[in-house]
């Protein structure tokens, strides 16, 4: 059976608290690849984390423009369509806040340049470490909560 990433309305069901705090950690996960949307998704909602998965980069865009509770995109970097890179960049001609997590097996030096000067979070080389991701995750859920400015 395969897992379906999806943020369970019977979460936010359970406990008021619960409720506000999977609202507080929405996760938007942006890969072509079904399986590593599914074991990226699976990973985050057992870690208390409320993920959504879309398979490239105008889907993320088009999430994101609806709903303004994400503050984290976790996006690979190769996808047909819109790059993660490309995603990057035109969230940030749009003045987004959201913190970008870039994920590839292969990232050149300029890509990562690029993606520095664009103000990503975090780089992570495939594969990685789900601990690795887990804890850039919890550091910016900690120091970003929404509603609250900094």
């Amino acid at each position: 059976m395969r897992y379906e990433c999806q943020w369970r309305v019977a979460l936010a069901l359970r406990s008021s608290t619960l409720g506000l705090l999977a609202a507080m950690n929405k996760i938007l996960v942006v890969d072509d690849d079904q399986e590593s949307r599914d074991l990226l998704c699976e990973v985050l909602e057992a870690n208390g984390y409320a993920p959504l998965a879309v398979a490239n980069g105008l889907a993320a865009r088009e999430i994101l423009s609806r709903d303004l509770e994400y503050r984290i995109v976790i996006a690979d970097l190769q996808m047909p369509l819109e790059s993660g890179l490309e995603l990057l960049r035109k969230l940030r001609q749009q003045n987004s806040q959201h913190e970008v997590i870039l994920m590839s097996s292969f990232m050149s030096t300029a890509e990562k340049r690029a993606a520095k000067a664009l103000g990503v979070h975090a780089l992570l080389d495939k594969p990685f470490q789900l601990t690795e991701l887990l804890q850039t995750v919890a550091a910016l859920t900690a120091q970003n909560p929404i509603g609250l400015s900094t």
